[in-house]
């Protein structure tokens, strides 16, 4: 995953601020444990949120303590205990990123050296998850088959992150959980995180001859500045139309907590870093962890 799913903090009740820097922190000892600290340095915001959303559709709360680790070991702060789910999910977010960087040497042929670093942690992921590992390899070789082609769909392109979202979620929280609502949700999510990652990276994919869909479906654009100038009532309604649907679905979920924390994401987080790309703006940490 790529860390495009943030919260919107002047939109966050306090009590939900503190939640997700302990899941934050949780997840963090949950992938020490299953695939070791250098493992840690892939955490990102989106298996965070994920990990929100999972506990809450299973109905799985979470106990938090406060507790020292290295990178804080002076002030203990709130950690949300790694459980089962935690543990897997952990594993995910290692597989993810051992993929996308593997995606990234086949991209331009760069960062074999941090791909060689990761592959002990990913081993063990994989080792821990092999049905997850499965489903993110599947889908980054359909993905890569698209790439070959040159493919200029946005929609198609996208197609692979969103069933890879759908079904590892459908593998985390079983089949007795997994909704209609719950797969459209994932599979809108997934497509939103590929597409918010494609046109970031435009200028650095065009100046790298890397792929990118949107370079490929607006090939007479030179760099994203003109992209969105140009473009800008397209990508809107690209862009909203997932963005629509993930709220609206996100409605229909019948949560088992108070589900104020994952509101926020879906109905401010996402559109704020959609705004914040679209206006061309480089992210600003707003939280440190």
């Amino acid at each position: 995953m790529f860390g495009y799913v943030k919260t919107d903090i002047p939109n966050m009740y306090v009590k939900d601020t503190v939640l997700y820097k302990a899941m934050y922190c949780g997840l963090c000892k949950g992938i020490g444990k299953c695939c070791g600290n250098k493992g840690r340095l892939v955490l990102n915001y989106d298996l965070t949120f994920l990990s929100v959303l999972l506990h809450n559709l299973c109905d799985l709360d979470v106990k938090i303590t406060r507790q020292r680790c290295i990178i804080h070991h002076i002030r203990k702060r709130p950690v949300a205990i790694p459980d089962s789910l935690t543990d897997r999910i952990a594993a995910l977010n290692v597989i993810l990123a051992y993929h996308k960087l593997n995606d990234d040497v086949v991209d331009n042929n760069k960062g074999r050296a941090k791909r060689a670093f990761f592959k002990s942690c990913y081993k063990k992921a994989k080792k821990h998850e092999p049905n997850l590992d499965s489903i993110v390899k599947n889908r980054y070789d359909e993905l890569l088959k698209y790439e070959k082609m040159g493919c200029n769909s946005v929609d198609m392109s996208a197609d692979p992150f969103g069933n890879m979202m759908k079904e590892v979620v459908r593998e985390l929280i079983g089949e007795e959980k997994f909704t209609e609502q719950v797969g459209e949700l994932a599979y809108n999510l997934g497509k939103w995180i590929y597409l918010i990652d494609a046109l970031d990276d435009f200028d650095k994919d065009i100046k790298g001859n890397n792929f990118n869909v949107f370079v490929n479906a607006y090939n007479d654009v030179a760099d994203k500045k003109t992209l969105i100038q140009l473009k800008q009532s397209e990508l809107i309604f690209i862009f909203g139309t997932l963005l629509n649907d993930i709220e609206r679905l996100s409605k229909e979920l019948k949560y088992k907590f108070n589900h104020d924390l994952t509101d926020n994401v879906f109905i401010f987080g996402l559109k704020m870093e959609t705004k914040r790309i679209m206006e061309n703006k480089k992210c600003k940490n707003t939280i440190k962890y």
